[in-house]
């Protein structure tokens, strides 16, 4: 097995896939709100175990997801 080959000897690159990765990310942000409502709803015990990091890191997955689904809406309409 060669490591290196001429330009020649190449094939074509593929053409790139054309994705829509919109439904993904509203997905993962459903889930992700899902996930929140329930911690919110054990607020009390999830607080006195220690675990409060739990609601943040759903909170801030929510934000990071808004600005991807606010991402891939701007960049699929272009």
């Amino acid at each position: 097995m060669r490591l290196f080959l001429r330009d020649s000897e190449r094939r074509p690159d593929p053409t790139p896939v054309q994705t829509d990765d919109r439904k993904a990310v509203a997905v993962g942000l459903v889930l992700w709100l899902a996930a929140l409502i329930v911690m919110l709803a054990f607020y009390t015990p999830i607080v006195a175990a220690g675990n409060s990091w739990w609601i943040v890191t759903c909170a801030v997955a929510l934000v990071l997801g808004s600005i991807g689904l606010i991402y891939s809406i701007r960049r699929h309409g272009h």
